[in-house]
């Protein structure tokens, strides 16, 4: 049986060759491959594919497993339907950066400001951030077809016609939740000062499940398991498993947005509250503070220009509110929610132990 890490290796590896195979076939194409600017968006789709922890790929795997247990050798499909994830995920914090402004992405320029810097260092005309904006588009769109040709490449090599149907399925809900949930995200902003507060919780957790809970942790275990051709009852449990496991992923990803060291996320110290993420932890602190203190809260909230001491006030703000003890709170019963699931599901004891252990790395993880 190949390692977990093996398994997350060989899609890194795909996923790096497979841009290879897409930059060797615009080289030689006639039309486009003798202008060199061309290479400079499939090399950064490249770099863009690169690092990671693969987590939503390692759930596919072993939602996979969880319906062959006694899997002892490599499966070139189960290897591309991981890389096709973790290339659709590539796309999302691609776009994802350029609606959030966000400067950086492990701890290294955002795919869209490393197109800016592009346009700065060859000296071109226009607008460097408007390039760099416009790029990025196109780069996450370019990554939305290669997710999509790694996916169908998965299926030729799937002889089940009703397990392909079930994974072309489970992908696109995935697709569509994901992309609704950002847009939601993004109204929700919007239209924060017109909303009751009282709803700010209820709107909150709603865009939780949709923009990550079930697409980082439930949709990659059924995928597996779709594409495994698996049976109601393994289907089931996985869902109920990946629910609340996927609230508490993004719960904690909300805290480290706010409290999380620069050093290890990659991220700048409370860069959620630069980019005014109207997330849960932010809906339960500003239940927790006086008239006075919210009305303050908000007017910084989502202030570009925040200095280091006022990222340190906001967070003692948000802290002593009770928000972020109310957010572990909820994070510590979701994954204790999804180890009763685990327990009683119809699983391996390898199979178990393992989505056991990417519990702790969904939920206690640094970065």
């Amino acid at each position: 049986m190949p390692s977990p890490h093996a398994i997350v290796t060989a899609i890194s590896e795909r996923m790096l060759t497979f841009a290879d195979e897409r930059l060797d076939q615009i080289r030689l194409d006639g039309d486009i491959g003798t202008d060199p600017i061309a290479e400079l968006l499939i090399k950064r789709a490249r770099l863009a594919i690169t690092g990671g922890k693969r987590l939503r790929a390692r759930f596919a795997y072993w939602g996979w497993r969880a319906v062959h247990a006694e899997y002892t050798g490599p499966h070139p499909g189960l290897i591309d339907l991981g890389a096709s994830v973790e290339t659709f995920q590539a796309a999302a914090l691609v776009h994802d950066d350029i609606v959030d402004n966000s400067d950086t992405r492990r701890g290294e320029r955002s795919a869209w400001r490393a197109l800016e810097d592009e346009h700065h260092a060859r000296g071109w005309a226009g607008d460097p951030e408007e390039f760099g904006r416009n790029g990025g588009i196109l780069l996450g769109d370019l990554l939305l077809g290669w997710s999509d040709d790694l996916l169908e490449g998965a299926l030729a090599r799937n002889d089940d016609p009703g397990a392909r149907r079930a994974a072309r399925d489970t992908y696109a809900r995935m697709r569509r939740d994901v992309i609704l949930g950002q847009f939601l995200d993004v109204a929700e902003e919007a239209a924060w000062p017109t909303t009751p507060d009282a709803s700010h919780a209820d709107r909150a957790m709603r865009i939780a499940i949709l923009k990550s809970a079930r697409y980082s942790v439930q949709q990659p275990l059924l995928l597996g398991a779709a594409y495994a051709g698996g049976d109601v009852a393994v289907r089931e449990a996985l869902a109920a498993f990946g629910r609340p496991l996927g609230l508490a992923f993004q719960l904690r990803d909300d805290a480290l947005g706010v409290f999380g060291d620069p050093s290890v996320t990659g991220k700048p110290a409370g860069d959620d509250l630069r980019e005014g993420k109207r997330t849960l932890l932010v809906a339960y602190a500003r239940e927790g503070m006086d008239p006075t203190t919210r009305a303050d809260f908000d007017d910084r909230l989502g202030s570009p220009d925040l200095t280091t001491e006022e990222i340190t006030e906001l967070q003692h703000v948000v802290r002593s509110s009770g928000a972020l003890a109310r957010v572990e709170r909820l994070i510590d019963r979701s994954a204790t929610e999804a180890m009763d699931v685990l327990r009683r599901a119809p699983f391996a004891n390898t199979v178990e132990e393992e989505l056991s252990a990417l519990v702790t790395a969904a939920t206690r993880r640094a970065s």
